[in-house]
């Protein structure tokens, strides 16, 4: 796919100066970040790769340093194809140093890119470890990012460290454990400082909820992070005479419109066809019958909501025994009732005598009723008769009891007559992620995994999800996973060319079936989608690189830990942030009006409790003093805010932002708040 490989940049060595980022990684997580760092938010950057070919693709020429070259090559050339001022965060430059005045680091090599096994200690400090001002860890193995974390920040304690671990207690654990380091090292460290020391992070957590949602027509994505809850919505394009819904506010206008539901998929680098993020009063009402996303709900996260239970102790009864054997016992159990009612009738003998009667003669412990009429003979001989039935119903019982024991541990077949599910390909980090996330919306699913030892199978297994193990390109495999009776397909497997194929077999199968591909590179994925749909113009498709939805995540929290969220919009990215008003000019002493700027930010809500104090349960519409003033807000989640309100130094504000957008203003801090 990539024919032509760019000059590397040149390789000095050592970092020229103080204050770079250092990216080390060994997959597409880390080329992404590091092309965030460099392009959108403008900072100089060392990424550390592994030597040789790539592990995931050994069939492939390129190394891991022909990958990344490659892929600053494309974006420094769509750069310059944008324009020198177009970008709001200094990316419309190439990164190159040959032009773009608004560029920080012009100048400055692309990414300094360095080759190493490991991230060891004379790796670390060739990389200017100790003159950094962060360091992302994002090698795929857990146990290789711990040990570089705590090397790193024996090296800097000043350092701060995003780490990737699929771990979530673990994560929690190893965060305070480096913070704690950190405060050891540097007694009288600013807590502010300490509290963006060290941040944690998992790509399988940040993507999951995008991939999930891209199995429903219309679903939410919501973002759940420090208390807060946004949930935003995407909203077909309306029907000719119905109007659509604005929500709290229009966060983007998609490209797909009334006379072609379908859309573009549009990403960056799509021109017109690409989604417009956060658009104006003026660009949303010219755009009549186009598909929306809007914001639905901005609210304090419930504490006291439990979680989703999913899977209990114990299996229900029908998991135990089948539904044949369940409808054989119950007609025994009316046979017995009858019965005792015809011998009650028949004898005039009292409800539990017969009741009595009738089980002795059911279970053959009785004499014959010889002295007896011959109502009660005849009961006797059809008691006779459903004990004889009784008796294959308890081996049955017994026999569907132990095999259920004994199969607890196995996985479970797709029931007979499912349908209206989800089909899963995959159960990876990712897939598994996933997995949990459509389980907790109560989506049925049905797994397709060609390991049998892959790490989502014992979540499957507990959880009682339908798991078929098999070569997903093979005949047969997702025949035996009802794909023609499914709602969605999500084909997250880490290959491309596995999930093209399924997604190709299943639309044969099943052209309308809604489709979910995990792609990672953007033309690839352009490619694809108009492939599919001119094909198969009625059906749904998209496509999702979980690279692509997490680096701006991580590339945040190298800034300082203010990312909520991010959710995909076709295929580009919005960002939720929280920022402090102070030191952000193009906010504080503003109208919320006038802090909007189109197409780059716009606050959603502002939490105006002191900060020493922030923890409200409620959220509540500012007031408005008709003489014209704007009140100050009440404590706490503002969310109904007027435009006139004026944003004070003190306030803290949930913000919606595209990547260059949240980068601007992450950048305008640094002009005027100096790194320590």
């Amino acid at each position: 796919m990539l024919g032509f490989v760019p000059p590397l940049p040149q390789q000095p060595g050592r970092p020229p100066s103080t204050g770079h980022m250092i990216v080390c990684g060994d997959d597409a997580l880390a080329r992404r970040l590091a092309v965030e760092l460099r392009y959108v938010y403008g900072e100089r950057v060392t990424l550390l790769l592994p030597p040789g070919r790539d592990a995931n693709s050994p069939e492939t020429p390129l190394t891991q340093r022909g990958r990344a070259a490659a892929l600053f090559g494309r974006m420094s050339a769509a750069m310059n194809r944008a324009g020198n001022g177009t970008g709001t965060a200094g990316g419309g430059n190439s990164g190159t140093g040959s032009g773009g005045s608004s560029d920080t680091n012009a100048g400055v090599e692309a990414v300094r890119i360095m080759e190493a096994p490991e991230p060891s200690d004379d790796v670390l400090e060739e990389a200017g470890v100790d003159r950094a001002a962060a360091l992302a860890l994002v090698y795929d193995d857990d146990e290789r990012n711990i040990r570089a974390a705590l090397t790193a920040r024996r090296l800097n304690p000043r350092l701060r460290l995003v780490i990737r671990l699929y771990n979530r207690k673990l994560g929690l654990h190893l965060e305070e454990l480096l913070d704690q380091a950190a405060a050891v090292a540097m007694p009288g460290i600013d807590p502010a400082l300490l509290d963006a020391s060290t941040t944690v992070l998992s790509d399988a957590d940040t993507a999951a909820p995008a991939l999930a949602a891209t199995a429903l027509t219309g679903s939410s994505k919501v973002i759940q992070a420090e208390g807060l809850l946004l949930r935003a919505a995407e909203r077909p394009p309306p029907r000719p005479g119905e109007a659509a819904d604005p929500g709290l506010c229009t966060l983007a206008l998609l490209s797909s419109t009334t006379n072609d539901p379908a859309g573009a998929e549009g990403s960056d680098s799509s021109g017109d066809e690409a989604p417009q993020l956060l658009p104006d009063e003026s660009a949303v009402a010219a755009a009549t019958g186009r598909g929306t996303v809007v914001l639905e709900t901005v609210s304090r996260a419930d504490p006291d909501r439990p979680a989703t239970r999913m899977g209990g102790r114990g299996a229900p009864l029908s998991q135990v025994f089948s539904r044949r054997l369940r409808w054989s016992a119950l007609g025994v159990a009316a046979s017995v009732v009858a019965l005792v009612i015809a011998s009650v009738v028949t004898t005039k003998d009292s409800v539990v005598h017969s009741t009595y009667l009738t089980l002795l003669d059911l279970l053959s412990m009785g004499d014959p009723a010889e002295d007896g009429g011959d109502a009660r003979q005849i009961i006797q001989l059809l008691s006779g008769v459903a004990g004889l039935l009784l008796l294959p119903l308890l081996v049955a019982a017994v026999l569907e009891a132990f095999g259920t024991l004994r199969t607890a541990s196995s996985l479970r077949r797709p029931p007979r007559g499912l349908s209206g599910h989800v089909v899963l390909l995959g159960l990876g980090k990712i897939g598994t992620r996933v997995l949990v996330r459509l389980r907790e919306l109560d989506i049925p699913v049905v797994v397709v995994e060609e390991d049998p030892e892959a790490r989502g199978i014992p979540l499957a297994r507990s959880m009682h999800v339908p798991t078929v193990i098999g070569d997903v390109t093979q005949e047969g495999v997702l025949e035996a996973a009802k794909i023609y009776r499914a709602r969605a397909l999500l084909a997250l497997t880490s290959i491309d060319t596995t999930n093209l194929e399924a997604a190709l077999y299943a639309r044969s199968v099943k052209p309308d079936l809604r489709v979910a591909l995990r792609l990672y590179d953007d033309e690839f994925a352009t490619a694809v989608y108009r492939t599919l749909r001119t094909a198969h113009p009625q059906a749904l498709t998209r496509s999702r690189s979980v690279s692509h939805l997490a680096a701006p995540a991580f590339a945040g929290a190298m800034m300082g830990r203010q990312v909520l969220g991010a959710i995909p919009v076709e295929r580009k990215v919005m960002l939720f942030a929280a920022l402090e008003v102070a030191g952000h000019p193009q906010l504080e002493g503003r109208t919320v009006e006038q802090a909007f700027r189109a197409g780059a930010w716009r606050v959603l809500a502002i939490d105006a409790t002191p900060p020493a104090d922030r923890n409200p349960d409620l959220a509540a519409p500012l007031p408005f003093d008709p003489e014209g003033d704007v009140a100050p807000p009440p404590s706490g989640l503002v969310w109904d805010l007027h435009p006139g309100y004026v944003l004070r130094a003190q306030d803290r504000v949930v913000i919606a932002a595209t990547r260059r957008g949240l980068a601007e203003l992450l950048r305008r801090q640094r002009a005027v708040v100096p790194r320590q």
